[in-house]
This record gives C-alpha cells, structure tokens and sequence, in this order.
C-alpha cells in the first residue's frame, strides 16, 4: 500500500468516518427520501444533536421494526427472549455486541429488547 494511501485510510479510521459514512449510507438506502442531499444534511444535524444530548440517534431501525424482530424471536410467546438471542439479532443487524448489558442466559422483555437495541444503535454512530 502506497504511503499516501494509509495516510488516507489512517485519517479516514481516526475520524470515525468509514461508519459514520455506511450509518448515513445505510439511513438513505432504508428510507430512500425523495431529496436525499437534504436528507443527509438532517441526518448529519441529528447525529450532531444527539451527541450533544439533545435527541436521538437517527436509527434505521424504528420501534415497530425492534417490536417485529422481538416476536420473531419470541415464536413461543413467552413474553421474553433469551440475551443470546438478544446477541444473535445485533449481529445480525450489523450493530456491535461488545457492549451488550444482558448476559446470555437471562431473560430479556420487550422493553429491555428495545433499549438494548438503541442502546447499541446509538453506540455505534456516536463511536463513528
């Protein structure tokens, strides 16, 4: 690799941008706004914001979206899922497991399924 090159990726990684860039990528592909330039902006202004405290992390994933992955893996309808498949759904999702605050044996509701699921979404960009 040409020293010019790893400058460049080193910068890149330094910055956080190769995941923000696939985050706002995958924001755009998901929603697919009429006016994507703008929508980018938004996202950008949000992400902003959210760093600062003052929203959310703009996510692929909206409640109903985290509701339906939770019944898919509650077939049984017990009412809860295990923190293994909590695990198992964040990979899936692309999203990080390193930080998941469930062990794998316990027993997660929907509730704390979906705060794990923005916890971990939220993670994600703010490292970016």
């Amino acid at each position: 690799m040409a020293a010019g090159e790893r400058q460049s990726r080193e910068y890149l990684e330094r910055h956080g941008l190769p995941a923000l860039l696939h985050r706002l990528a995958a924001l755009l592909l998901y929603r697919r706004p009429e006016r994507p330039r703008q929508f980018l902006l938004r996202a950008l202004e949000a992400v902003r914001a959210a760093r600062r405290g003052e929203a959310a992390m703009p996510s692929v994933l909206d409640e109903a979206d985290v509701e339906a992955v939770f019944r898919m893996l509650d077939a049984a309808g017990r009412g809860f899922v295990t923190g293994r498949q909590c695990r198992a759904a964040l990979k899936t999702l692309g999203l990080r497991t390193a930080e998941l605050r469930v062990g794998d044996e316990e027993e997660v509701g929907l509730a704390t399924f979906k705060e794990e699921m923005q916890h971990q979404a939220t993670q994600q960009v703010i490292a970016a």
